[in-house]
């Protein structure tokens, strides 16, 4: 995927290998291991950028994110052990969770083995209820962003931030 307004692919590239253990008995990836794919592609993402990993790593509590939806469509299968790419970016940002698309990719980037999208709620810890998505967890997804997603957030930060609720100028 590419922004609209800059043709720049949006999100990220991340490199991942298909193992042994993700195959099936035909030797093609099991469709039960393409949500753990993304996973691994995200997974390393978020450790390149230093997002810390669970309570003991000093991670702010209030940084609590589940899974709510996941959604894959199967293109073309992995047939083989090695690297592959995921393309992921962020699709929807809400006022407590936000969407992730993602593309898993041969190592060329010239085959869509699957793609999906995949929904998460931040949560308070004491509760475990829905809560805000803070503005340090949106500060760090910005890269992830489309143009047009940005623009959308901070249209919606200037009307929070505006006394009467208006944005200004509009």
């Amino acid at each position: 995927m590419t922004s609209a307004n800059s043709k720049a692919p949006v999100g990220t590239y991340e490199a991942v290998s298909v193992h042994f253990e993700d195959l099936d008995a035909y030797g093609m990836v099991h469709h039960n291991k393409y949500p753990f794919l993304f996973e691994r592609a995200f997974n390393s993402y978020l450790n390149r950028k230093g997002f810390p990993f669970g309570r003991a790593s000093g991670s702010p509590i209030e940084m609590i994110q589940v899974v709510r939806s996941m959604q894959l469509t199967y293109d073309a299968p992995i047939t083989r052990l090695g690297e592959i790419q995921v393309q992921f970016w962020l699709e929807h940002v809400g006022r407590t969770s936000f969407t992730y698309k993602f593309v898993i990719l041969s190592a060329d980037r010239a085959t869509v083995h699957a793609s999906g999208t995949r929904g998460m709620v931040n949560l308070d810890a004491s509760t475990l209820r829905p809560a805000p998505l803070t503005q340090d967890l949106l500060d760090f997804s910005r890269p992830l962003m489309s143009d047009e997603l940005l623009a959308t957030l901070e249209a919606r930060e200037a009307q929070s931030a505006s006394p009467d609720g208006d944005v200004p100028g509009i």
